[in-house]
């Protein structure tokens, strides 16, 4: 009998990447306190709070593999998070122009008995340079308000991307290819685009 595999996420992004591997699946999401502690670094963060909301839901369902994730943007250590209104989505924005920035997801998979494993995958990304109306387009499509530091590269932020240098669907919201080799671990995985199944 397969063990079941519960999403512990709301976000729609992860559910999406997460059905692109083929295995059924719940979604259960985990709310915990997402503050960043004092002197915390980025990678340290999204690792904890990972392994937070994957405890939380797991307590309640032993019998399962839970999957939880984090994801981030840094630049120079400086942790972004979702724009609480406009002109904080624009400051981040106007930061990011002409930079690279690194994205991370921390995530962590818990499978009955209890063991955890836990990653945390790094992405760099470079914007090129944006005027103030490109950046004020962006943000009239309403698309970066529910987004870490107010983009999404799979959408209307994709053409402010010069290079990435990593896993684009960490970029996303979830490593597929690093959550596919630890939930292999546990479970039979269908091949996909031509992989040998794990």
């Amino acid at each position: 009998m397969r063990i079941p595999i519960i999403l512990a996420s709301a976000s729609p992004r992860r559910r999406d990447l997460l059905a692109e591997l083929r295995v059924p699946f719940i979604v259960s999401p985990s709310e915990v306190d997402e503050t960043p502690r004092r002197g915390e670094l980025p990678a340290d963060l999204v690792r904890r709070l990972a392994r937070s909301k994957a405890m939380r839901t797991f307590a309640f369902q032993r019998a399962s593999i839970v999957l939880a994730a984090d994801t981030v943007v840094a630049l120079e250590d400086v942790v972004f998070g979702k724009p609480v209104d406009r002109e904080d989505g624009r400051s981040m924005l106007q930061r990011l122009a002409g930079r690279e920035h690194r994205v991370l997801t921390g995530f962590c998979v818990m499978a009955p008995g209890g063991e955890m494993v836990d990653e945390v995958v790094e992405t760099l990304v470079r914007f090129r340079k944006l005027d103030d109306a490109e950046i004020d387009a962006y943000l009239d499509s309403g698309e970066p308000f529910d987004k870490a530091c107010a983009y999404a590269i799979q959408g209307g932020a994709g053409t402010f991307v010069v290079s990435i240098e990593g896993s684009y669907s960490n970029v996303v919201g979830l490593p597929q290819d690093e959550v596919a080799a630890v939930l292999g671990r546990f479970i039979s995985l269908p091949a996909r685009d031509g992989a040998a199944p794990t």
